[in-house]
């Protein structure tokens, strides 16, 4: 590298990281409500008579919501149209979200209407002249023949609630109505014409086809001019809540179309809590670990490594933040989990620089030379693995929802910096380093020119592994037969995202079994319902639908069960949205294992490409058959760690396959077994190495997770190991058996013909 690239690649390092401090030290990062505590609901308008529920009526309707919402007081509301016809409502620090979804999802079809008559008969609904019947709020059993509507609540200017003392009403709505209320005025007019007593002279305000209120008119008004100065009066017994409530509605007017919660999600300010300070405790312990073992492998330059993924570390908060990307729990793991991503250029590198620096027979060489063909050489296969676990990233931030967004978001940025910290931070600190006289002296403390103990190893006793392939796959084939016999057998246990009905986690106070507290459900009248201990102190029951009165059913058998409990999360899901959810889990396999498919062919011969998709795909149905014989839930956290298990899965076999090609283009009539051999033992160091970063972080969120994280990171430790077996077991015998029946036909070159080296720049 030249001293003028390296000025300029040292000078973007440093705004780089001038910029990362700058942004993490001044901008707070903005957190789901996973992590910060409070609801989440989603919306979905429908067809009305006259109205369809398009993307316009969508928009209005969220506009209307967004006044009530902002009527009830929420700090930091947030309200965004999903799709056509869906609106998510995130209300910061609520944590009873039957009264928020009330107010602000009742269609609040406010209207006015003359009364023509006082009848006995319950008949309700528009008669053939328009005219409807309602109970009449102020006698019971009696009904209100009401006229047509002469106002609507698009009339209303504002609406308050207000405590009138005086006259002794108690908390009323005050309305103003627009344009000096002319129509208020000409309904008032007209019912003050009949006569004391009549049931005409009174007007009936109605709200959702409920009289809330049907004032007569006082002597003072005088008929056919009205009430005068465009303001009414809503009485109807409300206490302070209500009186407000109502007032939201009125004030927010009326939505264009109906909407119905599909789904609804409660999350306290504590499990959050403890969430971001068991995900922090596990990225820093992950680092550490990672840090060390890198340093025993590499030395010096794994070092370096550690500095460079600590700024990783750094850079990637700070672009999260800077993009202003919402954390969530499951993103605060995609953060984690992107540093054993991260070790993973570091790891190709330096394994490459070791095999150039112990292929070369001059043993007191410049070590900045093996390190710039490290680095040269090892920009393939990073780049066809970051690519690849960029392709699961995207697809779940396609076809996620909620809170596994997060994760997509993040584990993508994660990749794309970890580039920027491999390529650039690490090769400058490197490349510094080598340059300096007493590292030159001491070339060992580099650790370039240290064999490693896995490469010893392997050049002490060479592997066959090709030779048995046919076992191999027979082995293979077993463990795939054992995973889907779980998947026949058991089923899969699919969470309430999949299949719509409420989950609510209690928390106790005390230690909980859970046969005991499964029979207290089945007692209180819910015998189908799923309850699991999550932790010691922690029980989740999940049902079909359950309203708001049964829930406090179940949590009142609970407490006389196990003793008091809090609900720390209330997750209800509809039928139709589980229903969607499970499609789109499908189409994000389906198209995850497409996409990798279409890409590996692109990179590589057709049946390198079916070698590799073969191995991630035994990796998924490995995992979804350990869940199924667990009986552990599926759910869209699990859908993020399989996506995540096809990245590494695809990531891993990328590297092999990678040299493997390399190998067949220096020797093309060289046997495919043997070069396989040689590609698995060249590479399997970097495997080890890459395989260890990452379960050190695994493992430390498995155990300092928490309940939430702790399946998601089974779910990818038993992934990573797969992916790494299945690298060696699967895929390489799948490449050399296809290769074998569909050979390519190699390019010969003319006699005394050179070729250059595009990583060394040698002439062989």
């Amino acid at each position: 590298m030249s001293r003028r690239a390296t000025f300029w690649r040292a000078l973007l390092a440093l705004v780089l990281i001038a910029l990362s401090v700058g942004v993490a030290l001044t901008n707070p990062p903005r957190l789901g409500l996973d992590l910060r505590g409070g609801t989440r609901i989603v919306l979905e308008t429908r067809d009305s008579p006259t109205v369809k529920a398009d993307a316009a009526a969508t928009d209005r309707a969220l506009e209307v919501l967004r006044q009530r919402v902002d009527a009830l007081g929420v700090s930091e509301p947030s309200l965004a149209r999903s799709g056509e016809q869906r609106i998510v409502v995130e209300l910061p620090g609520v944590r009873d979200p039957r009264e928020a979804a009330e107010v602000i999802g009742r269609t609040a079809q406010l209207t006015f209407h003359p009364v023509q008559e006082m009848t006995a008969g319950p008949k309700s609904g528009p008669a053939a002249d328009g005219s409807r019947v309602l109970p009449d709020p102020d006698a019971s059993g009696s009904f209100l023949r009401l006229a047509p509507p002469g106002l609507t609540g698009e009339g209303v200017k504002d609406a308050s609630a207000v405590l009138d003392a005086q006259s002794g009403r108690g908390w009323t709505v005050d309305l103003s109505f627009r344009g000096g209320g002319k129509d208020w005025a000409r309904i008032t007019g007209e019912a003050a014409c009949a006569a004391p007593g009549d049931p005409a002279r009174r007007v009936a305000i109605v709200l959702d086809d409920a009289i809330v209120s049907a004032p007569g008119m006082e002597q003072s008004v005088q008929c056919g001019a009205g009430i005068s100065g465009g303001n009414a009066q809503i009485t109807g017994g409300f206490s302070a809540e209500e009186a407000r409530d109502l007032a939201a509605l009125v004030k927010g007017g009326a939505l264009p179309v109906p909407v119905t919660t599909i789904e609804q999600s409660v999350v306290g300010p504590t499990l959050g809590k403890e969430a971001i300070q068991a995900s922090a405790l596990a990225a820093v312990i992950g680092l550490i670990c990672t840090g060390v073992f890198i340093i025993a492998v590499y030395r010096l330059v794994g070092l370096l490594a550690t500095i460079a993924l600590t700024l990783y570390g750094l850079m990637s908060y700070a672009a999260v933040v800077a993009l202003g990307a919402t954390l969530t729990l499951p993103g605060l793991a995609g953060f984690v989990l992107a540093i054993g991503i991260a070790v993973d250029a570091n790891v190709l590198v330096f394994e490459r620089a070791r095999e150039e620096y112990l292929r070369s027979p001059d043993r007191a060489m410049d070590l900045r030379r093996p390190l710039r063909v490290g680095f040269d050489k090892a920009w393939s296969a990073v780049a066809d693995s970051h690519v690849t676990t960029l392709l699961a990233a995207g697809l779940l931030f396609v076809f996620a929802i909620g809170p596994v967004k997060g994760f997509g978001v993040t584990l993508a940025i994660g990749v794309v910096v970890s580039l920027v910290s491999a390529m650039l931070i690490t090769r400058l600190l490197a490349e510094w380093a080598l340059r300096r006289g007493w590292v030159r002296k001491r070339p060992a403390i580099t650790g370039l020119t240290l064999t490693g103990r896995v490469r010893a190893a392997l050049a002490k006793r060479p592997p066959r592994l090709m030779r048995n392939r046919r076992r191999w796959l027979g082995g293979c084939a077993a463990l795939l037969l054992f995973a889907l016999g779980g998947i026949g057998v058991r089923g899969l246990e699919f969470g309430v995202e999949f299949t719509g009905g409420r989950q609510i986690q209690y928390a106790a106070e005390r230690p909980v079994d859970a046969d005991i507290a499964r029979q207290a459900v089945a007692d209180a009248g819910f015998p189908r319902a799923v309850v699991q201990a999550t932790g010691e102190q922690s029980i989740t029951v999940r049902t079909g639908e359950l309203d708001n009165e049964e829930q406090e059913k179940v949590r009142g058998a609970l407490e006389k069960a196990v003793g008091e409990v809090a609900v720390e999360r209330d997750d209800t899901i509809g039928p139709s949205l589980g229903s969607e959810l499970r499609q789109h889990a499908l189409i994000a396999l389906s198209v995850a294992v497409a996409a990798q498919l279409v890409y590996l062919t692109v990179r590589f011969r057709w049946t390198f490409a079916t070698a590799a998709v073969a191995a991630m795909v035994q990796d998924v149905l490995l995992v979804v058959g350990l869940f199924a014989w667990l009986g552990k839930p599926v759910d869209s956290v699990f859908l993020a760690a399989l996506l995540t298990v096809v990245g590494y899965s695809v990531n891993d076999t990328v590297v092999v396959l990678d040299r493997l090609r390399e190998l067949r283009r220096a020797a093309p009539r060289g046997a495919w077994p043997e070069l396989a051999d040689k590609a698995v033992a060249q590479t399997l160091p970097r495997t080890v190495n890459t395989g260890m970063g990452a379960l050190f972080v695994l493992i430390a969120l498995a155990v300092l997770g928490g309940d939430s994280l702790t399946d998601f990171s089974i779910a990818l430790l038993v992934g990573v190991v797969a992916g790494m077996a299945s690298t060696v077991f699967t895929a390489m015998p799948i490449a050399v058996g296809l290769q074998h029946r569909y050979p390519d036909r190699p390019r010969s070159r003319p006699t005394g013909t050179k070729r250059k080296d595009r990583g060394t720049g040698a002439v062989v």
